[in-house]
């Protein structure tokens, strides 16, 4: 993108990364071909080349993943918690040697900036192992009860905008108390679970306790529906939330479900304009907005609108979009074309719609799947653009005038997931997320996590909690 200064190319190499021509299923501690043969292209978003070939898991590849799960489970549940924090200690420390591997691998096969990959992802993956290897000998003193037991079998389906991180975040509690594993990457970045399935075997972890099935909507929908999966963990929109819902309805199967979001970032007349841009920046434009819990609604107090959104359009003309293994790059690609048809389509919308669109000048690559940062003003309630969920890199701009508007636009929304509040007041700031429905609310900040805090959503941004103490619960029989 234009900016004031120039920045020379600073590439990352791809070299780093050994992208095998084909990949099997993971299963039972082997790389093995789909029982009916079938396999699928990985494609770069970046520059639409194909990365790999890879195995398609059916119907019969979930069943004996899952007797393989099942089989694993009594040894691994046995086995004291200190001797699981092992296992969960050295995949932590070897996905810290080979982070800049996976850095690059995750930024090829998913299209995001090698700067988030590195800086923010990989960071927080071996984060969430370390931390959860730490709780694997302490469950009886995590407030769920004397002696809690693993449940058994897990199947988890992960999506695509934090391949490696959405892992982390389902398998590292998992196996830290005691249960195994069937995991369903999405079928555009299959690679970086693949290449996790490596990091077991080269942990040592036994054979059947960590399984990984590359493929499409039905092999997620066979392992939910699974009778020998015991919980079931979902990652993904709304709509396919509602389907696991109904299937799981009726057995017993435990359920968490982190849904979709359209979280309000809400900056006061008192807030530091500035700092309330970053965060505005950070909360809709990290990995192009495709992230859950983005903040794609801005609530700004109508005495600093102008002020505000004269500076936000500055910054948005300083973002560098291009090669995501580019280190100065602050926009990658979109995930995939279908995603891509999706975000142009709901803009379009909006834009009949009456909303007052505005996109930072900037040149598209030829090749690729690309969107330009983009916001759109004079948006009322009722506009397409401020009710549904676009995963992208798009902002719709509301104004309000009292802190209970604030709150009542914030809340007028099915989704409840994140929120972001910018001012001086800290009283402000108590009452407001007080009110808020929604599962995260950050003050002064958008997009922190950390694995030690919980993470879910209200409504129809799902139920449940990953990450903290609280995801512990998820998995145990308590």
């Amino acid at each position: 993108m234009a900016s004031v200064f120039e920045y020379a190319p600073a590439p990352e190499s791809r070299s780093i990364v050994d992208i095998a021509p084909s990949y099997g299923l993971f299963i039972d501690g082997e790389f093995v071909e789909a029982a009916d043969g079938k396999v699928f292209k990985t494609v770069s978003p970046s520059t639409e080349e194909v990365l790999s070939e890879v195995a398609q898991a059916g119907e019969a590849d979930v069943d004996r993943a899952v007797q393989a799960a099942r089989k694993a489970f009594e040894k691994w549940s046995a086995l004291p918690g200190s001797e699981r924090a092992k296992y969960l200690f050295r995949i932590a420390r070897i996905i810290q040697e080979r982070s800049r591997e996976l850095a690059v691998l995750e930024t090829l096969d998913n299209g995001k900036p090698i700067k988030e990959t590195r800086d923010a992802d990989l960071p927080l993956v071996a984060a969430h192992f370390f931390y959860y290897a730490g709780w694997a000998d302490k469950l009886d003193h995590a407030g769920f009860g004397a002696n809690p037991r693993p449940l058994g079998v897990a199947g988890q389906v992960i999506p695509w905008n934090f391949p490696l991180l959405m892992l982390a975040w389902k398998i590292a509690p998992a196996l830290a108390t005691g249960n195994t594993v069937v995991l369903k990457p999405a079928e555009t970045t299959p690679l970086s679970a693949l290449f996790f399935a490596d990091i077991c075997r080269q942990a040592g972890l036994p054979k059947g306790v960590v399984n990984i099935l590359p493929g499409f909507g039905g092999a997620g929908a066979a392992l939910v529906a699974h009778p020998d999966v015991n919980k079931v963990a979902f990652t993904g929109s709304t709509a396919v939330g509602k389907e696991i819902a109904r299937t799981v309805a009726g057995t017993r199967k435990k359920v968490t479900l982190e849904l979709g979001g359209k979280g309000a970032n809400i900056v006061f007349d008192d807030a530091p304009v500035d700092q309330a841009v970053e965060g505005i920046v950070n909360g809709i434009f990290f990995n192009q907005g495709q992230v859950c819990c983005a903040g794609s609604r801005l609530l700004v107090q109508e005495s600093i609108q102008d002020e505000l959104l004269e500076s936000l359009k500055r910054r948005l003309s300083t973002l560098r979009l291009g090669d995501p293994l580019d280190k100065n790059t602050d926009i990658g690609a979109i995930n995939s074309e279908e995603q891509l048809t999706r975000i142009t389509s709901l803009v379009e919308q909006g834009e009949a719609e009456g909303a007052e669109r505005w996109s930072a000048a900037c040149e598209l690559p030829e090749s690729g799947y690309w969107f330009a940062p983009t916001l759109f003003t004079n948006v009322t309630q009722a506009h397409t653009v401020a009710r549904d969920e676009i995963f992208g890199p798009v902002l719709s701009v509301l104004t309000f005038r009292t802190p209970d508007e604030a709150v009542a636009k914030a809340n007028n929304t099915p989704y409840g997931l994140s929120a972001g509040i910018w001012t001086e007041k800290g009283s402000r700031i108590l009452a407001v997320a007080n009110k808020l429905r929604a599962g995260v609310v950050w003050s002064n900040t958008f997009n922190k996590f950390d694995p030690t805090s919980p993470f879910g959503g209200y409504k129809e941004s799902g139920f449940g909690r990953e990450g903290g103490r609280h995801g512990l619960e998820a998995y145990l029989d308590v």
